[in-house]
C-alpha cells in the first residue's frame, strides 16, 4: 500500500495491536489475492538511512514468512524507537509477535491463544 486513502481505511476500519517495538493495524479485505503491506516508520525514528533500514528490515521479516500470512488482509507496521536497538532476530522476534497477537498468520481465529 502507497496511498493516504489506503492507509487512512485501515486506520479508521481496521483494529490495532501493539507491543513495545511495533504497532499492527488490520483490516480484512474479503476476495483479494494477496495480502497488501504498508509500513510507516516516523521520523523521529533517526535520519533517512536509519528510517530506510527500519522499512527494509520489516519488509525482509515479513517476505521470510509472507507464505504463512493470510492472503485476504491489509496490514500496517508502524515502527517504534525501541526498535531501533534491536539485532535483526530480535527485531523478527517482537515483529512475529505483534503479527500474531493481530492474527496475520494463516489459520489463527480471534480468541485461539497460541504459543511460540
Amino acid at each position: 500500500m502507497r496511498k493516504n486513502e489506503e492507509f487512512q481505511i485501515v486506520f479508521k476500519q481496521g483494529t490495532s495491536v501493539a507491543n513495545r517495538q511495533f504497532v499492527i493495524y488490520s483490516l480484512k479485505k474479503e476476495g483479494q489475492e494477496d495480502f497488501r503491506l504498508g509500513v510507516s516508520v516516523s521520523k523521529k525514528m533517526g535520519n533517512a538511512v536509519t528510517r530506510n533500514r527500519l522499512r527494509r528490515t520489516i519488509k525482509e521479516a515479513i517476505r521470510l514468512r509472507a507464505n504463512e500470512i493470510k492472503q485476504d488482509l491489509d496490514f500496517i507496521v508502524i515502527c517504534r524507537l525501541p526498535a531501533v536497538e534491536l539485532e535483526f532476530h530480535q527485531f523478527k522476534e517482537s515483529l512475529y509477535h505483534c503479527m500474531r497477537k493481530a492474527q496475520v498468520f494463516k489459520g489463527m481465529k480471534k480468541g485461539k491463544n497460541t504459543s511460540s
